[in-house]
């Protein structure tokens, strides 16, 4: 996903400087973003302290930690209509630690099972009031009670790691992501037949249109146990198999096919106030281009069955406290 922008935002700004800086206008007022550094204070875990860089590259090269959360939200028609089911409230359908290695050369995606439970903290809520410490909640509450911001810091107290950043995508902009690229190689090892997600695969090698991708990272009654667990495995092969037709396709070469990608990813994206800018997001992107999609690990969280609901999970200790020590 952070290369899917770099790479797209980094060709619009080759269209803004033949003459076309409406694209640019557009494209930069399409970015929402939270002021999550602002909402949270000091109360978070420290910045890890940077190491002196010998190049002369203006890019940054430090390691990050980013958290992007697929939306399931229902709003406007494109979404509905993707999403169906209730079209009121949102939560994080989908939620990944994105860890940069320092030099941007490698990365590590690790997925947070939406149904783990954790102790939710106190967080500032969208009316402006606080809400309260909450035990043993479902993690992807935290996103539905107080948006982005309670989530960020969900996830920094349950990690203990800094979020440098914050990215967003909903239905209707992964679908149209994906449809932008021409769709994605995906090799799906059992048949999958989920009336919920209206996907319906034999077990092979498929090419999926934005639609019955987004299906396939929501499906999870059709496979394996029917838990969150088996659907984390195809959100990560998407993850794989997007990054790999981004690098396949010239995007630099096609003004059409570059604007579509452009406005797909940035017409769905909420950011945190650093990447609110097509500049901010180019940077990121230029800084990423040494990362390919063979240098990036996808693991999940270490979990166990919760002791106290044989449908959620907890993490496994000491195993999720050494991969999360492992990104600092």
């Amino acid at each position: 996903m952070l290369k899917a922008a770099g790479v797209a935002l980094a060709g619009v700004l080759v269209l803004s400087a033949v003459g076309a800086g409406w694209v640019y206008w557009h494209l930069n007022h399409n970015i929402k973003s939270v002021d999550i550094n602002g909402a949270l204070g000091d109360d978070r875990p420290p910045k890890p302290v940077a190491t002196p860089s010998a190049s002369a590259s203006p890019l940054p090269s430090g390691s990050l930690n980013i958290l992007v959360l697929g939306s399931d939200s229902r709003s406007g028609k494109a979404n509905a209509a993707l999403g169906g089911g209730d079209s009121t409230g949102a939560r994080s359908d989908t939620a990944m630690v994105v860890h940069i290695d320092e030099g941007r050369a490698g990365a590590t995606v690790v997925s947070i099972p939406r149904d783990t439970l954790v102790t939710r903290p106190s967080c500032p809520t969208p009316s402006g009031g606080t809400s309260s410490v909450a035990y043993g909640t479902m993690f992807n509450s935290a996103y539905s009670l107080g948006g982005p911001v309670c989530a960020v810091k969900t996830v920094e107290s349950l990690t203990g790691v800094r979020m440098d950043h914050y990215l967003e995508i909903d239905f209707s902009g992964f679908a149209k992501l994906v449809n932008a690229v021409g769709g994605v190689m995906v090799t799906t090892d059992e048949d999958i037949d989920d009336d919920q997600s209206h996907l319906h695969l034999k077990a092979g090698t498929h090419l999926l249109d934005g639609t019955h991708a987004l299906a396939l990272a929501r499906t999870r009654h059709g496979i394996g146990d029917g838990s969150d667990l088996g659907r984390i495995g195809l959100q990560q092969k998407l993850v794989k198999a997007l990054l790999e037709q981004i690098s396949s396709t010239s995007l630099l070469t096609s003004p059409a096919k570059l604007y579509q990608v452009a406005d797909a990813v940035t017409g769905s994206l909420t950011t945190d106030t650093g990447l609110d800018s097509l500049g901010e997001l180019t940077k990121l992107g230029q800084s990423l281009r040494s990362l390919s999609a063979d240098h990036v690990r996808t693991v999940m969280m270490p979990v166990v069955t919760a002791p106290s609901d044989a449908n959620r999970v907890v993490a496994r200790e000491p195993a999720a406290g050494e991969l999360w020590a492992s990104l600092k």
